[in-house]
């Protein structure tokens, strides 16, 4: 059952899934602010400015939330989440992540913890890799396009999934009744290398894309040489090395527990996107 809430504040909503987000709610006739730190007005919103907090969330019903990627983002999140909750927004969705950076003993992932404790009902999502990731993010999308997949990832495997998905989960979280107190683990339907994946892009754009596995060390020297950080080359390390090692090589039922579907396979995401030209150049 649908229900029509007052404006929902979608943070992040020009990012890959937020714009996706923005998008499933206004074609289903949902006032949206979209919160951003290029926004003008009530619609600028910085983690860093906490006098963007109150303007942003003025007469907002339910908001989807991202945290800022700092050391302090589950400070941020306790606090706006008890602002968001004292001035009557009555669901919060948090697009959070796997278990990959809880601490040891860490029960629930901090930001996570922040949201289930903010006085509101709350949704967490929890997605496996982005489909997308591999046509939206440059350096990956860079990869395939010169022909070659270097990642220290061996021959783990992971379950894609595609952000439609998780943005239809989200929208449903927001607008729907049922989704309350739930932690949805998003995954695709099927376990892929990266090895059969660069098959699968090739076969459907019609390329010979092959698949080198690296040691971490020679791939922050790759990652490196082409311009990424060297900071973000390690933090690609650590995940990229945990599918190797197989952390997460396990479909979750996510998508179907909140929607009543099955999810979209990495098939489908490579045969629509294909025909784009992204993987062309």
């Amino acid at each position: 059952m649908m229900i029509k809430t007052r404006p929902i504040l979608v943070l992040g909503g020009t990012g890959k899934a937020g714009r996706r987000v923005v998008s499933r709610l206004r074609s289903l006739g949902h006032e949206v602010r979209v919160a951003s730190r290029q926004g003008d007005g009530p619609a600028r919103f910085d983690w860093t400015d906490e006098n963007t907090w109150e303007p942003v969330l003025d007469g907002v019903g339910a908001a989807y939330l991202i945290d800022s990627q700092r050391d302090d983002a589950a400070t941020s999140m306790r606090v706006f989440g008890k602002l968001a909750a004292a001035g009557g927004v009555e669901r919060l969705v948090l697009l959070s992540h796997r278990d990959w950076l809880a601490s040891e003993g860490e029960e629930k992932l901090p930001c996570e913890r922040a949201v289930r404790e903010s006085g509101a009902e709350w949704t967490i999502l929890k997605p496996a890799w982005f489909m997308q990731n591999f046509s939206e993010e440059g350096f990956f999308r860079g990869q395939l396009l010169e022909g070659e997949v270097v990642l220290p990832t061996g021959d783990g495997v992971e379950p894609f999934v595609d952000l439609d998905d998780v943005a239809d989960v989200a929208v449903a979280a927001l607008t729907e009744a049922g989704h309350a107190g739930e932690a949805y683990e998003l995954s695709g339907p099927r376990l892929l290398s990266l090895g059969a994946l660069s098959r699968e892009i090739g076969g459907a754009t019609g390329r010979d894309i092959a698949y080198r596995p690296v040691s971490p060390a020679d791939f922050t020297r790759y990652a490196t040489g082409r311009g990424l950080p060297e900071e973000v080359a390690e933090m690609l390390n650590l995940l990229l090395g945990w599918i190797g090692e197989g952390h997460f090589a396990h479909l979750s039922d996510g998508v179907r527990r909140a929607l009543g579907r099955e999810p979209r396979d990495f098939a489908d995401f490579v045969a629509r996107t294909a025909v784009t030209g992204v993987w062309h150049g």
